[in-house]
């Protein structure tokens, strides 16, 4: 054998142990590899049940949702139904409480007219007392004097 073949027969041996190495590292990763898909996949399934239910979720509460802005317009539009119909009414009434505030202010000038008359009666009735008074003093002095 020369130099040649004994150089052949170590690289095709090397070549072999290296084929065998690799078949074996192949047959330990692939059940890891194996297993790291399969986990794979089921976070890819869980994820698609998961994106499911995200959809059913947000359709129903669109339709809610819809339901809810359409029963809000409703409301909206009541409300300003209502709002014109009681400025509409208070309106209608304004003469009313402008009356009641003349009314008011006309019983505030009797009461002070009254006052004032029941005021110059006591005056006038002291005076009248004063007076009486006066006259029957001034009665008795004429009498007294006449005598």
């Amino acid at each position: 054998m020369t130099g040649g073949e004994v150089a052949a027969i170590i690289a095709a041996i090397a070549f072999v142990i290296l084929v065998v190495v690799i078949i074996i590292s192949c047959v330990m990763i692939i059940p890891k590899v194996t297993k790291t898909i399969e986990k794979t996949n089921q976070a890819i399934d869980k994820a698609s049940g998961i994106l499911d239910e995200t959809n059913v979720t947000i359709q129903a509460v669109t339709k809610d949702v819809n339901v809810l802005t359409y029963q809000v317009e409703e409301l909206l539009v009541k409300s300003n139904e209502l709002l014109a119909d009681v400025t509409q009414k208070v309106e209608t009434i304004d003469p009313l409480f402008t009356a009641v505030a003349d009314l008011g202010e006309s019983v505030s000038d009797l009461n002070a007219s009254s006052r004032n008359v029941a005021s110059k009666v006591g005056v006038i009735s002291s005076n009248a007392a004063k007076a009486s008074v006066a006259t029957k003093l001034g009665k008795s002095a004429f009498r007294f004097f006449k005598k």
